[in-house]
């Protein structure tokens, strides 16, 4: 505005100039006369040249200014596209569930009348963070914390005179990777998948969050089989085509110097230890028609393995401990109504050979080791109804079975029925907003022993779910 108005006080002074040098030309005929004026006029002309020259530096200067500004709003906006870039590839989840649970419990067999056992637990609180490098190249990494503390590690000290397990107690928790994995996927078809990766064996390796069961814990029958939501490090390769979906893992094996008579072999997981032992490797494989996590699907999976060379005590042992799973799983989403059930069979050589060499492995608590099963099975079903769509009230009310047996067959002798559980209970499934569940469940536990008298459990829950 003040070049403009500079501009336009110039142009009127040299219009004047002109109008008088004009005018004096024709009026004065004094050389005197004239000269002065030519002298007066040659000075406002010299003022108004200096006068444009400041204008012009000043245009230069505001020119100089405005393209420094420009660049400076440039380099801002840039950084501002380039955050938020960034932070578009990155992704946060976090879910996890609290509990309270009542049963009725013996100290041994020989009792009649039971106590009851009310708990707490904080259950579970998982983050998981995933960051997508470039269209075809992605992580994700998922940590879970259990039981509100820190946990405990298993140490091995073979340098001991027979070869040690040493417990260090340091809280009442876990912190635990349940996945870190590297994604590279060029399509939908086909992708690679490597580090430490969920197995594909087991309904909650893929159903594990609060609003994906319908029971207050994760499914007993499960747990007493194979290692919940079971993790192992290796490589896969996985893809959908139309409606299938692909999964083939070669991976870390299981340790069977932990396998237990209660869980068959899902103590063998070595998450308890430091170092993952990796002489023997397993295969799992998985293919579903459908998405259990979105709705309607049906599955099959097997795994295999060898245990024995993952041993630390490997000397005392001269058999390979093969484990082979298989499982069928199913589920029906549609409407109000909710049906999943899922059949696990597995196998065990030389079962009996590995019950005797945990038997006499210094430091491997209990000592008394009851049998391993040469065979294992487990089963559940749960079915559930919607109100919803029925009522404004978000409920879901549902019933459940869980059975496991992991002795259902041994090597050698008759295979006791201590072991041989039932679970059948009731419950239901409140949404208050659908990232919150609200959760109770009633029930009835069984054991195939006629001198165990059955028992009842109580349970409450809440859980919760969000992404950014």
């Amino acid at each position: 505005m003040r070049t403009e108005l500079k501009l336009s006080s110039l142009a009127i002074m040299v219009t004047a100039l002109i109008g008088s040098v004009h005018g004096t030309a024709q009026a004065a005929t004094d050389p005197a006369v004239l000269e002065q004026a030519i002298a007066k006029q040659e000075v406002e002309l010299q003022q108004l040249k200096q006068q444009l020259s400041e204008l012009a530096a000043q245009q230069q200067q505001q020119q100089v200014q405005q393209a420094e500004y420009q660049a400076k709003t440039s380099t801002v906006v840039d950084r501002v596209d380039t955050a938020a870039d960034k932070l578009s590839k990155f992704s946060f989840q976090s879910y996890g569930s609290a509990i309270y649970t009542s049963d009725e419990y013996f100290d041994n067999v020989q009792d009649t009348t039971p106590e009851r056992r009310n708990r707490f637990d904080l259950e579970r609180v998982v983050t998981e963070f995933g960051y997508q490098f470039t269209d075809v190249w992605s992580m994700e990494v998922e940590i879970e914390y259990e039981h509100g503390g820190t946990g405990t590690s298993l140490e091995y000290d073979g340098f001991d005179e027979f070869g040690e397990f040493e417990t260090e107690v340091e809280a009442g928790g876990e912190v635990v990777v349940e996945k870190a994995e590297l994604r590279y996927r060029p399509s939908k078809a086909f992708g690679v998948k490597f580090g430490n990766i969920h197995v594909p064996i087991g309904l909650t390796s893929m159903l594990h969050k609060p609003n994906q069961y319908l029971t207050v814990m994760r499914h007993k029958s499960e747990a007493a089989m194979i290692p919940a939501v079971w993790n192992e490090n290796g490589i896969g390769v996985y893809g959908e085509i139309a409606d299938f979906h692909y999964q083939a893992q070669v991976i870390s094996g299981l340790n069977s110097e932990y396998f237990r008579t209660y869980d068959w072999t899902a103590s063998g997981h070595q998450k308890r230890f430091e170092h993952v032992n990796g002489d023997d490797l397993a295969f799992a494989g998985r293919l579903d028609y459908g998405d259990f996590k979105k709705g309607s699907a049906v599955g099959v999976a097997y795994y295999y393995g060898n245990t024995s060379d993952n041993r630390h005590k490997s000397n005392k042992i001269d058999v390979d401990g093969t484990v082979s799973i298989v499982s069928a799983a199913g589920a029906y989403i549609e409407g109000p109504w909710i049906l999943r059930g899922q059949y696990l069979y597995g196998t065990l050589s030389d079962s009996d050979a590995i019950t005797q060499a945990n038997k006499t492995t210094p430091g491997l608590k209990p000592g008394n080791f009851a049998q391993l099963g040469s065979k294992s099975q487990a089963f559940f079903v749960e079915a559930g109804i919607d109100l919803n769509h029925f009522t404004s009230v978000p409920l879901t009310v549902f019933a459940n079975i869980d059975y496991s047996n992991p002795l259902m067959e041994v090597e050698t002798g008759t295979a006791t029925k201590r072991f041989e559980n039932t679970w059948t209970s009731v419950g239901v499934n409140y949404f208050p907003i659908p990232q919150i569940v609200i959760k109770a469940e009633a029930g009835l536990h069984q054991v195939a022993v006629a001198s165990i008298p059955d028992t009842h459990f109580f349970a409450l829950g809440v859980g919760y779910q969000f992404s950014l």
